[in-house]
């Protein structure tokens, strides 16, 4: 009875917060977050970028509760319904050699998230293939797992590899990473590969043909990571919206990897989508001090990154956190400016959300999967409405994906 009383109660604030259009500001946090609460657990959470290690679903790294940023366990508390687990193979010089084992390391990863789904956890979490299977499992009550392949370095030269990547459940593709490939050319130059400043001008004639195929046969071209003059050229060739996986905004941080407004844009006039990511290099520069600060303070813990927090006790872990409140270390609400920025330029139905946990993500309030509420929680304080959070966190991803399995579908 106590149960229903309050979700009763509850339903009532969140009519009366749709139908007065309230002003957030004259809400008492309590009832901020209660409406925070009822609107975190009524949508369809998507994080667009999360990595793997090579031992992933093994007696080493188990998903259900490995000391990681996200886990099973910790998706479930935290109300994130769905990741997309990364196949991630960093860029290497291209050598035949090279180009091997970047397909084998793919398979190695594209094995671990399966054995999750199917063999381990199959109970917990499916993988969906399309984006009616993603709310259809999250119906179900598990949790959904989604593939994307970060650095079309495992393609190397051979176009045939994307029938294979699509088949095991690959729905998108982040073009290049650190370093030019045979595809196209990265935000970051690498000299030690042979890099110069740029080798395609944008996308090379072969990722051209890469991007095609891509939309036959209907993988999402991700233009995260990849260099300015790419991610534009990418946009015109592709015949199906395109999103960027985990960037945020030179407007409110001037990083490499971020996207400039031109390129927001552009990404806008496509139909594509920005996932704005929680990696704290990329959501707001520290001062020198600040960074010898943040240093000194971690390695007091004996750690040297801030996502490896994660492993340390809930105290230690609260001790810290209070520590890099005071320096200034990035927390949700500088990530939401990301946001903010972002929905302001190209409008509310172009912006997600992503972490890229677990492959340098990170920030005060949202340092694991199960804090996911944080973030929502940030965005009702902002004054973003139910329908909006909505969008945010995963249905314009959503979107992008239907309509790249329908460019798919019609070209036959």
């Amino acid at each position: 009875m106590k149960s229903l009383s309050i979700l009763f109660y509850t339903s009532i604030f969140l009519i009366m917060i749709g139908c007065a259009d309230t002003d957030p500001t004259q809400i008492s946090e309590t009832e901020l977050r209660a409406n925070a609460r009822v609107i975190h657990d009524s949508v369809l959470t998507i994080d667009s970028h999360d990595d793997i290690p090579f031992n992933f679903a093994t007696e080493a790294v188990d998903p259900l509760n490995a000391i990681r940023s996200v886990n099973l366990e910790k998706m479930r508390s935290g109300g994130l319904n769905t990741a997309f687990f990364i196949v991630f193979v960093g860029q290497n010089e291209r050598t035949e050699e090279n180009y091997a084992q970047a397909k084998v390391d793919a398979m190695t990863k594209f094995d671990a998230i399966h054995r999750m789904t199917d063999e381990m956890y199959p109970d917990l979490i499916e993988l969906a293939y399309t984006a009616d299977d993603v709310e259809r499992i999250h119906a179900s009550g598990k949790l959904v797992a989604a593939i994307g392949i970060e650095n079309g370095y495992v393609i190397g030269k051979d176009l045939s590899l994307l029938e294979r990547y699509h088949a095991l459940g690959a729905r998108y593709i982040t073009l290049s990473h650190g370093g030019h490939n045979d595809i196209a050319d990265s935000s970051r130059v690498r000299p030690e590969y042979g890099d110069e400043e740029s080798e395609h001008d944008g996308i090379s004639v072969f990722g051209e043909e890469v991007i095609a195929e891509m939309n036959r046969l209907g993988i999402m071209v991700d233009i995260s990571h990849i260099a300015k003059a790419s991610a534009l050229d990418a946009i015109r060739l592709s015949s199906a919206p395109v999103i960027a996986s985990h960037s945020n905004t030179t407007a409110i941080r001037d990083h490499f990897r971020n996207m400039d407004d031109e390129t927001l844009l552009a990404l806008r006039d496509n139909g594509g989508v920005m996932q704005a990511t929680a990696l704290a290099e990329f959501v707001k520069a520290q001062t020198p001090e600040q960074q010898k600060a943040t240093s000194e303070l971690l390695a007091g813990f004996g750690v040297e990154r801030f996502r490896d927090v994660v492993a340390l006790s809930i105290d230690e872990r609260d001790t810290i956190v209070d520590g890099l409140r005071e320096i200034g270390f990035p927390d949700v609400g500088d990530f939401i400016d990301h946001v903010d920025h972002a929905v302001d330029l190209i409008g509310i139905d172009h912006v997600g959300l992503s972490s890229d946990f677990d492959g340098g993500g990170g920030i005060i309030d949202w340092m694991d999967a199960g804090e996911t509420f944080n973030v929502t929680f940030e965005l009702v304080r902002r004054g973003y409405s139910h329908e909006d959070i909505a969008k945010l966190w995963g249905g314009n991803l959503l979107r992008v994906w239907r309509e790249v399995e329908k460019v798919s579908a019609e070209s036959g």
